[in-house]
């Protein structure tokens, strides 16, 4: 993002204001969006079988859930910034034709560590298209209404992808293998490239300046360095290893904000942080996505693996969240004019935070109204809050540095649904690790059944049927008990945070006259 205020004219194709030119091009954008954000939580559905099939241990298996949001969290402050200087439409198509391509080394990995290599990859290639589609809609729609409508349609469509990743992933592990979750996105990239090429408008800074190669090392360094010392202090407690990797991503994100004051064409304007309500709508954005992942991450599991639904049962299951995030994406924006901007998020994250509370109470034999119900509304929540922060951050700068802001909103999204799965999960997997083996069990045995609840499961197996029920019994109490705490954990974030966006939001707008 270029810090410098040029009056040079963006290089754009204009997508004509009259006509459908530019909903047709925003349909493109959704495509996108829809997959990447499907493509963060399908693999819940599948982490029982791709357990049996690959045998990974617990860290493995965290790692497999949440390495694709660690890097995309890491390059998307770059990728935004990459697309803003070379053109937002080559970026987007470029990174389409690659995650079609990396897809399908997911599908056929064969051991634990090919397939965490293939997710990261996979990360790499989608940073290149989440921030390309919220920019491009920056500059297609010129109308701030008309643009608040967009933004809610793309809003709605990535926190009802996430959500929607489950049903889709149950639907295709009801007939096939695990990694038909991933082959299920070539054919969406190639009609999202064919069609892309027509109807999208291509948009750059031509003023943007070298893209700084020092500070994509540093931010990849440090957002990835600090993640990952959460993840392993909340599942091992804290290590000199991971106190030791926590400062090395904590001084490479200090250099990073340094080094973009001292460059004449920083990645990321800092300077944009100073303003209350555009670090207010970054911070609700973050914790949105933080609760609505973690939530449907564990919930994934406690639906298969205590509750004994099939994957198919168990995503239709969690289709509330989505319905609730695409009915309040659409009119968040009108919402947020009438009342306020601040009202809305407020609203919207204490949502989810009080249907977290609610799951402090599940246990083993919760009917489904309950889930259903919080379900519903963390999305209707999400919706809200999460369309309305991105509509603020991407409305606070010139269109020339569409690709940097947008980069912003989604950073703050994929770092959400990352500590989402990283915290709220190890706290499960921690809680978890603590039950107690009937005494008859075998040390292998009872060291796989402690890695995970899919690892109880599949050791039981190899028991006589009365340890293993007393076995796999134990160890779905253990693993409700960690969900539980994580809910209560999640919700007293969740509403902290509320209050504190009620102060920083105050006097926040959605703008509301067309730019010339």
């Amino acid at each position: 993002m270029s810090g410098t205020k040029q009056s040079s004219p963006i290089e754009e194709t204009e997508v004509k204001s009259g006509g459908r030119g530019r909903w047709l091009a925003l349909s493109v954008l959704v495509l996108a969006v829809l997959l990447v954000a499907v493509d963060a939580t399908v693999l819940g559905l599948a982490t029982p079988s791709l357990s049996e099939d690959l045998g990974p241990s617990g860290t493995q298996l965290l790692w497999i859930g949440d390495i694709y949001s660690f890097v995309i969290a890491g390059l998307l402050v770059s990728m935004g910034s990459l697309g803003d200087r070379i053109g937002r439409k080559k970026l987007l198509l470029l990174g389409a034709t690659a995650f079609g391509a990396v897809s399908v080394l997911n599908a056929y990995a064969t051991s634990p560590e090919m397939m965490i290599v293939a997710r990261a990859l996979l990360g790499v290639a989608g940073a290149t298209l989440m921030p390309s589609t919220l920019a491009l809609i920056r500059n297609i729609f010129h109308d701030p209404k008309e643009r608040s409508l967009a933004i809610g349609i793309w809003g709605a469509t990535a926190s009802a992808g996430a959500a929607v990743g489950p049903v889709v992933g149950g639907a295709l592990l009801q007939h096939f293998y695990w990694g038909s979750v991933f082959l299920i996105n070539l054919p969406v990239m190639i009609v999202l490239v064919i069609v892309g090429v027509k109807l999208l408008p291509e948009s750059k800074n031509p003023v943007a300046g070298p893209w700084d190669l020092v500070s994509v090392g540093l931010s990849l360094v440090g957002v990835i360095g600090v993640v990952y010392a959460v993840k392993e202090a909340a599942t091992h407690g804290l290590t000199w290893e991971v106190a030791a990797t926590a400062i090395l991503g904590a001084a490479a994100l200090y250099a990073f904000v340094r080094r973009q004051f001292t460059l004449p064409s920083p990645l990321l304007d800092m300077r944009l942080f100073r303003h209350r309500g555009f670090s207010g709508a970054v911070l609700a954005d973050l914790l949105t996505v933080f609760g609505l992942s973690g939530l449907v991450f564990f919930l994934s599991q406690f639906l298969q693996l205590v509750q004994g639904r099939d994957p198919l049962e168990a995503g239709l299951a969690e289709l509330p969240a989505a319905i609730g995030a695409v009915a309040t994406g659409l009119v968040a924006g009108r919402y947020a004019r009438r009342y306020s901007v601040r009202v809305v998020v407020t609203g919207g994250l204490a949502a989810i935070g009080l249907a977290l509370a609610a799951l402090t109470v599940l246990h083993k034999e919760s009917g489904y109204p309950l889930l259903g119900a919080a379900l519903l509304v963390v999305g209707l929540g999400a919706g809200f809050s999460f369309t309305v922060t991105a509509d603020v951050i991407l409305s606070s700068v010139p269109k020339e540095q569409a690709g940097s802001a947008s980069a912003v909103s989604e950073t703050a999204y994929e770092l959400g649904a990352a500590l989402g799965i990283a915290l709220l999960g190890s706290i499960v997997t921690g809680v978890y690790q603590g039950f107690t083996a009937p005494a008859s069990v075998a040390g292998p045995v009872a060291d796989a059944a402690h890695e995970s609840l899919g690892g109880a499961v599949e050791a039981a197996r190899t028991l006589d049927p009365g340890t293993a029920g007393q076995m796999v019994g134990a160890a779905q109490e253990a693993f409700v008990d960690g969900l539980r705490l994580a809910s209560g954990v999640g919700a007293a974030v969740l509403l902290a945070t509320a209050v504190a966006a009620w102060f920083l939001l105050k006097g926040q707008r959605l703008q509301d006259g067309v730019e010339h």
